[in-house]
């Protein structure tokens, strides 16, 4: 069966609500700056700010300053959504783990990643380490809330027909139990992706050279708010961006669940 082709400005239809609600907080912004009710200097104009990203991106401090993020972001997102995702699944799966983990995520769930800066910075020093590790202590936890619900939910009577056909455990697991739950870990992929982003922020303002985050720092000490701005405005077309991608991996191979 031939999917049926996109009429002509579909794509272009969708955008609308998005590019009109953009350009209403764009004109917002701008009247709000040139309005006097802030400082000029606390307020930049949209044009400012696009001046001091270009500005930043010609100087190269801001190809830098991105691969630094990403490179700690990536990594810490990657290990936390593997070792979330694998824990999720085994406690949705396995309920008398469930009883014994649960709590202990329960506890550990309301510390943000930003209180346990010190204690990281204390444990393995200023490096690398200890930014990843906190960025992947964030994303575990917002992974496995995701998948272990995902997987709980299954119909138990799905996994025991499998069993009574006689489907050996892994043809269960890959059959059975990973599709139907994949809209799930979808879900904890793309939350997390955004829960890396914010704990990357905590992890750089706890101590670093380089990086999106750090940039921030660096400028409000100086009070470039234009440049502060602009720094905002990559962490937030960073978080789109990304956002927008696993979206689309998902409605690739997970279409029966991907929004």
């Amino acid at each position: 069966m031939h999917a049926t082709p996109s009429p002509p400005g579909g794509a272009l239809a969708r955008l609308g609500p998005a590019l009109g609600a953009a350009g209403a907080v764009l004109a917002l912004w701008y009247l709000l700056a040139r309005s006097g009710g802030v400082a000029p200097g606390l307020l930049p104009t949209p044009a400012q700010t696009a001046a001091a990203l270009a500005d930043s991106a010609r100087s190269g401090v801001l190809a830098a300053d991105l691969g630094a993020s990403l490179a700690r972001a990536g990594q810490g997102f990657a290990l936390g959504a593997v070792v979330g995702g694998a824990l999720g699944f085994t406690t949705g799966y396995l309920p008398k783990l469930s009883a014994a983990v649960t709590p202990v995520i329960s506890f550990l769930r309301p510390i943000p990643a930003i209180a346990l800066v010190p204690l990281a910075t204390a444990w393995f020093g200023i490096g690398e380490t200890a930014k990843r590790l906190l960025i992947a202590y964030a994303v575990l936890l917002a992974v496995w809330l995701y998948v272990h619900d995902g997987v709980s939910r299954v119909p138990v009577t799905h996994l025991r027909a499998a069993r009574t056909l006689g489907a050996p455990l892994h043809r269960r697991f890959t059959e059975v139990l990973l599709p139907a739950a994949a809209p799930a870990l979808l879900a904890a992929l793309r939350y997390g992706a955004s829960v890396a982003l914010l704990a990357l922020v905590a992890a750089e303002l706890g101590g670093a050279d380089s990086g999106l985050a750090y940039r921030l720092q660096v400028d409000g000490q100086f009070l470039r708010v234009d440049r502060m701005f602009a720094g905002l405005l990559v962490l937030g077309l960073l978080g789109v961006a990304v956002d927008l991608v696993l979206a689309a991996v998902g409605r690739r191979f997970v279409h029966w669940g991907a929004s």
